[in-house]
């Protein structure tokens, strides 16, 4: 497990002042009210609340899948609110991974051809796509299914490969959105290990989750209530988030 230390002491994540406000029918919505939230290098954060919490939403604006109507966020000390779309999508691209409940995956292609897709779009030729992608389905323990379809793996097959596709170019920060959700018990102790591994191999992981022992597992657990941070606990502590 990653200490607390000189490499702890940067935070990739700074958020300050963050609020979300959408116009609905004439009216303002508050989704986030001011968020101010650090994140070391190398931290596993889960985030929970309950529907309507503004969780989803701030793991949106950290993924740089939106912006905030106010505030500061700076990732690796660069101010990322007011990046342009292109910007906000190349970040997206070389510093964060993905990984989502419903997989994502492309139906009609290859677990290989799945992972490879961002190296597609970070213009890597295709020999090298292949080589990265079969090294990292091998780190997932998925090498003898790289040529299988999605719709020939179960559940915790498939999500090893979103986790593959989230690790092909090597980001430093894993943001995760209920990627248990969809699992048997069996399948998410296997995902759970993977994401503890990726913990203890120093990158940053951030885990949307409505389950309270997925979120234990992780090396702190912020509770969002009413588009604000409520609570923020440490390593196994069960939270209520009801």
């Amino acid at each position: 497990m990653t200490e607390v230390g000189d490499e702890m002491a940067k935070y990739v994540i700074e958020l300050s002042g963050i609020k979300k406000i959408y116009q609905v029918g004439g009216q303002e919505v508050v989704a986030l009210a001011g968020i101010d939230l650090n994140i070391a290098k190398g931290e596993f954060a889960a985030l929970m609340g309950p529907s309507g919490s503004g969780k989803s939403t701030l793991m949106n604006i950290l993924g740089c899948l939106d912006r905030p109507t106010v505030g500061s966020y700076k990732l690796d000390g660069q101010e990322v609110a007011t990046l342009s779309d292109d910007e906000l999508a190349v970040t997206r691209n070389r510093r964060i991974g993905f990984v989502f409940q419903n997989f994502n995956l492309l139906s009609r292609i290859s677990a290989a051809d799945n992972v490879a897709l961002p190296l597609v779009y970070a213009g890597v030729g295709r020999r090298e796509r292949e080589e990265k992608a079969k090294k990292i389905l091998d780190a997932v323990g998925l090498g003898d299914r790289a040529e299988h379809q999605p719709n020939e793996l179960s559940g915790g097959q498939r999500q090893r490969v979103a986790i593959a596709r989230a690790l092909v170019n090597d980001p430093h920060i894993i943001m995760a959105d209920e990627p248990t959700g969809n699992l048997d018990t069996k399948s998410t102790k296997e995902i759970m290990e993977i994401f503890e591994g990726l913990h203890q191999e120093g990158r940053t992981i951030i885990l949307v989750t409505h389950e309270p022992d997925i979120a234990a597992c992780a090396s702190r657990q912020l509770l969002v209530r009413d588009g604000l941070i409520t609570r923020d606990a440490g390593r196994g502590e069960v939270m209520d988030v009801v």
